[in-house]
């Protein structure tokens, strides 16, 4: 954001309406896997505690949370599915609350062919549009590193009952208090899985023309927005991102092509971050096929922030990184303090250490008080 003028900060905590979702300030707390849950995939008291503590966010995109069996892929996440994991998410949304005036979102993640049977449920399976794996490996906690599965293409008359798990997670996710839910459609996942042509090479009506490939999210957010509103409904976007093995020889036409489609439906934004891939405007193509507020992500301080939304590049602006080690981060940012950094070591593993343990302003103060 460098070519843009310095601006006051003063925008960031501005509020806004994204649809049906009031925003008290601009500042989103990005959805992050954390891999905390616990051995029924239901989020707990550190879940509690760790999105309390960020509550002063305008937003919260909540980890993304499988919305079948199938979709979970790493291990120590959590679903939306069971009544103990509905339970389990409406402590946290009440935590939240509590503790501030942050709207809350629940981003659904259905992995794909990014699985391993070592995390997934006895009965589950990976599923994907096409029997082709990605190249890679992910964690399992009996196993250690394991290679993704060989995943089995689902029959055309088993997408509907996939997108009918997503609309049923949605309304779960509104049963646990979350004001609603984001569908991920980026980093090599099932939705982005039926975008692309390397990953998506059924002859049916899902697969080989774009307008088929494009078809399975279309038909999910639709579904989405039946369930609960389209105003309560976000999309995760980022085009060129080859994360998990994935290809796009031309993510204009590809994005351009599923905005066209979903923009009618009135979503209530658009998270998008900066494209891998050099040269492509991924804010600016959203922009042009979609007419809905836009989130923008990756790399933005708070000066970066500030700038991107008074030169209308976006109506709000996430933090991931930041959000880990300032649990108080809409107040070092209003105060123009400095930010705290994370330690990677801790990112993905189980406890409190690297994920509740951070300190805001008011500890370090109230500890250097107490110092002799």
């Amino acid at each position: 954001m460098s070519s843009l003028a310095p601006t006051s900060l003063d925008r960031l905590f501005e509020p806004v309406q994204l649809g049906e979702l009031r925003l008290a300030n601009r500042i989103v707390m990005a959805p992050m896997t954390r891999s905390r849950a616990d051995a029924f995939d239901a989020p707990g008291d550190l879940h509690a505690a760790y999105y309390g503590q960020r509550a002063d966010a305008g937003l919260i995109v909540a980890e993304g949370t499988y919305p079948s069996p199938d979709g979970k892929g790493y291990c120590r996440t959590p679903g939306i599915v069971t009544p103990q994991q509905v339970d389990a998410w409406r402590r946290v949304t009440a935590q939240v609350r509590q503790q501030g005036a942050a709207s809350t979102v629940l981003q659904l993640m259905h992995v794909g062919r990014v699985a391993s049977r070592h995390n997934q449920a006895a009965d589950a399976e990976t599923v994907a549009p096409s029997a082709i794996a990605a190249r890679g490996s992910l964690f399992s906690d009996t196993h250690g590193m394991v290679p993704m599965e060989v995943p089995r293409a689902l029959e055309t008359t088993e997408i509907a009952g996939v997108i009918e798990g997503y609309r049923q997670a949605a309304l779960n996710a509104r049963a646990a208090g979350f004001d609603g839910v984001e569908l991920h459609c980026s980093s090599g996942y099932l939705p982005m899985q039926f975008l692309l042509a390397c990953s998506n090479q059924r002859q049916d009506g899902y697969g080989g023309s774009l307008a088929k490939r494009i078809r399975f999210v279309v038909e999910t957010l639709e579904a989405l927005s039946g369930a609960i509103g389209a105003g309560r409904v976000g999309l995760r976007l980022i085009p060129g991102n080859p994360y998990n093995d994935m290809q796009d020889d031309d993510p204009a036409a590809t994005y351009g092509a599923l905005l066209d489609a979903v923009d009618p439906l009135g979503l209530a934004y658009v998270q998008v971050s900066r494209s891998p891939q050099p040269g492509l405007d991924a804010f600016a193509l959203v922009r042009r096929h979609f007419r809905g507020p836009l989130i923008l992500n990756d790399g933005f301080d708070g000066q970066g922030a500030a700038q991107a939304i008074a030169a209308g590049l976006g109506e709000a602006v996430s933090f991931a990184r930041h959000f880990i080690a300032n649990p108080d981060l809409v107040e070092r940012l209003r105060e123009q303090r400095a930010l705290a950094g994370f330690d990677r070591s801790t990112l993905y593993t189980p406890g409190a250490r690297g994920y509740t343990d951070y300190p805001a302003l008011g500890d370090i103060a109230r500890t250097q008080e107490c110092r002799p």
